[in-house]
C-alpha cells in the first residue's frame, strides 16, 4: 500500500513552508456531482489516526505510535507535544482519537483516546489536558473501559461531543464476541460520559443492577466512525463487520444493535456466525456492506466548497481503499458513491472542516494530511 501512496504523492507539490500548491500533474477525480483533487497540506506523518480542527485554522493530529502534533494554518508540523501519558502501540491500538471540548476557546481542553495498560491487560481509555505551547498541561485519565485483556484488536476509540454536551466514546468488543451482549462489561458498546468522565444520571442503565452505567448503546463489534448530524442532533456510527456486514447505524439511547446475535457478515473462514440477520428488540443498520469495506472515520458535510454534497455522509474505507459518499433522506440511506478510483491507500479518517474542505488521514507510514479541493 505504501508504494501506491508514493506514486500518488509524486503528483503533488509541497513547498519548503509546507504550503500546498497545485501542479499540472495533479490527479483530478471525477464524481457524480463534484470533481476534485487531493492536495497534501502537511509534512508526512506516521500512521495518523485522528484529527481535530483548532480555532486558529490549525489542526491537532494523532499518530498511532504515540505522538500528538499540531499542523499550523501554513501546513507546518510541530514536534510531538509533551505531557501525554505513556502510550505504547499495541496491535490495533495506540494513540487514537482526539477531540476538543465544546468550550475549548475558554478552557483549552483536549481529549484523547488511547490504549492504557492496567493490571489485567490493556484497554481503551480517555484522558484530557489543557493545550499550551508545546504541551498538554495537567493531563488526567478520566475514563477507563473494563475489563482489560490481552487481545490486540477491536479497541474502537472514536469520540464526539453531542449537542447535549456529553462525550460519546466507542469501545470495540476486543474480539470477545459475547461481551457485546453483556451489560456488565464495556466492550462492544457506545459510552456516554460527562466531560470530567463521570456518568450522567440519565444514562439508560444507571439503575440496572450489574450493568455498567456508562453504556449508552450495546451490541457493537468495533465502531471506528462516530459523527453528529448537526441538522437533527442525531448520533451516527459505523462499525466493522468480520467478512462483510460492516454497518452504519443511528445510535439511540439504550438500544441493542445485535452483534453477534444478528449480523450480515460471516467468519473470516467463510463459515456462518449466525443464521439470523434480524431479531425483535435489536436494531437494523441503515446500510451495510458485503463484502467488507472496513470503514474508519465518519463525517457529515455541510460546507460551501462542495454545495451539492451538503447533507451527505462520508465514510473512509481501509480495505476498500476509498472514500464513500452516502446520500441521506432523513435517517434513510438512499444512495452511495465511491469517490476514489485506483487509490491504493487505506483511508483511516475523514473530517469535514470549518473551512468547508474535507480532510483525509491515511493508514500509512510517511503520509501527509490530504485535502479535497474542488476542480
Amino acid at each position: 500500500m505504501l508504494g501506491g501512496f508514493r506514486k500518488f504523492t509524486g503528483a503533488l507539490a509541497v513547498v519548503a513552508a509546507l504550503t500546498p500548491v497545485p501542479t499540472p500533474a495533479e490527479t483530478v477525480y471525477r464524481s457524480q456531482l463534484h470533481d476534485f483533487a487531493l492536495i497534501a497540506v502537511s509534512a508526512p506523518l506516521d500512521r495518523p489516526w485522528g484529527l481535530a480542527f483548532l480555532p486558529d485554522g490549525g489542526m491537532l493530529v494523532t499518530e498511532k505510535a504515540g505522538a500528538l502534533r499540531i499542523v499550523d494554518a501554513a501546513g507546518r508540523l510541530s514536534a510531538p507535544l509533551r505531557g501525554l501519558p505513556p502510550i505504547e502501540e499495541y496491535g490495533q491500538g495506540g494513540l487514537l482519537d482526539v477531540v476538543l471540548h465544546p468550550r475549548f476557546a475558554r478552557n483549552r481542553l483536549v481529549y484523547l483516546s488511547f490504549i492504557r495498560e492496567i493490571h489485567s491487560g490493556v484497554t481503551t481509555a480517555v484522558g484530557r489536558g489543557q493545550l499550551r505551547p508545546g504541551r498538554l498541561e495537567g493531563f488526567e485519565t478520566v475514563f477507563t473501559a473494563v475489563p482489560a485483556g490481552r487481545a490486540a484488536r477491536h479497541f474502537g476509540s472514536r469520540m464526539v461531543f453531542g449537542p447535549d454536551g456529553k462525550l460519546y466514546v466507542t469501545v470495540g468488543d476486543r474480539g470477545r464476541r459475547p461481551d457485546a451482549q453483556d451489560l456488565s462489561r464495556h466492550p462492544g458498546s457506545v459510552l456516554r460520559i460527562e466531560d470530567d468522565g463521570t456518568i450522567p444520571a440519565d444514562n439508560p442503565f444507571v439503575d440496572r443492577p450489574g450493568a455498567k452505567p456508562g453504556i449508552w448503546s450495546w451490541g457493537h463489534r468495533n465502531a471506528q466512525g462516530l459523527a453528529v448530524d448537526r441538522r437533527t442532533g442525531r448520533l451516527w456510527s459505523h462499525e466493522h463487520g468480520p467478512r462483510g456486514g460492516d454497518e452504519v447505524n443511528v445510535i439511540e439511547r439504550g438500544v441493542n444493535y445485535g452483534w453477534p446475535v444478528i449480523t450480515y457478515g460471516r467468519n473470516y473462514s467463510g463459515t456462518k456466525i449466525t443464521d439470523e440477520t434480524a431479531r425483535p428488540g435489536m436494531a437494523q443498520p441503515k446500510t451495510y456492506w458485503v463484502p467488507s469495506i472496513a470503514p474508519s472515520g465518519l463525517a457529515f458535510y455541510d460546507g460551501d466548497r462542495f454545495p451539492k454534497w451538503r447533507g451527505n455522509l462520508f465514510v473512509g474505507a481501509l480495505r476498500a481503499e476509498t472514500l464513500v459518499r452516502l446520500v441521506l433522506d432523513g435517517d434513510r440511506v438512499t444512495g452511495e458513491e465511491r469517490l476514489l478510483k485506483d487509490f491504493d491507500n487505506r483511508v483511516r479518517d475523514v473530517r469535514a472542516a470549518p473551512d468547508g474542505y474535507i480532510y483525509l488521514l491515511l493508514d500509512e507510514e510517511d503520509s501527509p494530511i490530504l485535502r479535497l479541493e474542488p476542480r
